[in-house]
């Protein structure tokens, strides 16, 4: 378990006095899939069970294939491509990718070409299998292709900040897992991003990855940053529950636009809070 530390919530005032709007939704009509969420629901798996199939690297171009992870059954759902670390393969993030299918997602994560790949050909990538997923692969029409975010861990993390600024209006939500990326100014993109540290990160220190990042998200119509309590670099493979209650979330409301998720993430509910060290964000209260 983590380790228990006040968390210390950060929101802008002018952003916080402004009305919630829907202009930063990224679908037009709600998607409400699963029951309400609840302070401990949220943490656990979700109401879909979950299926697999492999992606084999020789049927596609542009990544080395990956694993997908979706509802067993019905179609509609929004989709996730999801990128790993440095030296990472697929099969290190099954927990997660599992976690966040079982609440209503199709989630695709990819093996990159090489596991020395850098972050922006890591994004590269993620496009590329956000390409196979919707367009090629055999659970496409499960898929809302209209519904499409990108996610990754580590250098991963960094190609998903790549990613989100050059994927185009395809591309409606970010959540960047420890990102680690020399590029240090991510202005340019345009779409809701969530931004996930680890406090005792040694690889990636929040200080010049994660914090930094985030603070130059200025296009970006919707921001958070969660640090977690205690974790180091390897949060992603080791940590489901809260990350995955966070990684949840953001995009139930910024994919799904399922506005109950609004009172999750403003505030956080203790359950998620208690375990993070930092969380700012620029949605109101």
């Amino acid at each position: 378990m983590l380790k228990h530390l006040a968390v210390r919530i950060v929101a802008p005032l002018a952003i916080v006095a402004l009305p919630f709007v829907g202009v930063t939704a990224p679908a037009a009509n709600a998607v409400e899939n699963g029951p309400a969420p609840t302070p401990s629901n949220i943490l656990g798996n979700g109401s879909y069970s979950v299926s697999n199939t492999s992606v084999s690297s020789l049927l596609v171009t542009g990544f080395g294939g990956g694993d997908i992870y979706y509802p067993s059954t019905g179609s509609g759902y929004g989709a996730v491509v999801f990128s790993p670390g440095f030296t990472a393969y697929a099969s290190m993030y099954s927990g997660l990718a599992r976690r966040v299918a079982s609440h209503g997602f199709v989630v695709m994560v990819i093996d990159t070409n090489t596991t020395l790949d850098q972050p922006d050909s890591r994004g590269r990538q993620i496009l590329s299998g956000v390409t196979y997923l919707t367009q090629r692969s055999s659970i496409r029409t499960r898929i809302d292709t209209s519904r499409v975010a990108v996610a990754g861990h580590s250098m991963g993390g960094g190609g998903t900040l790549y990613a989100a600024e050059n994927g185009g209006s395809n591309i409606k939500a970010a959540v960047a897992l420890q990102p680690w990326h020399t590029d240090k100014t991510w202005g340019g993109i345009d779409i809701p991003t969530m931004i996930i540290g680890a406090q005792g990160d040694t690889i990636a220190p929040v200080g010049s990855h994660s914090e930094s990042f985030y603070g130059t998200l200025s296009g970006a119509p919707e921001k958070a940053y969660a640090e977690l309590s205690g974790e180091d670099h390897l949060a992603a493979n080791t940590n489901p529950n809260d990350q995955g209650a966070l990684m949840v979330s953001w995009l139930k409301r910024y994919l799904d636009n399922d506005t109950r998720y609004s009172s999750i993430l403003c505030p956080l509910p203790s359950t998620v809070s208690t375990q993070l060290s930092e969380y700012r964000n620029t949605c109101p209260a």
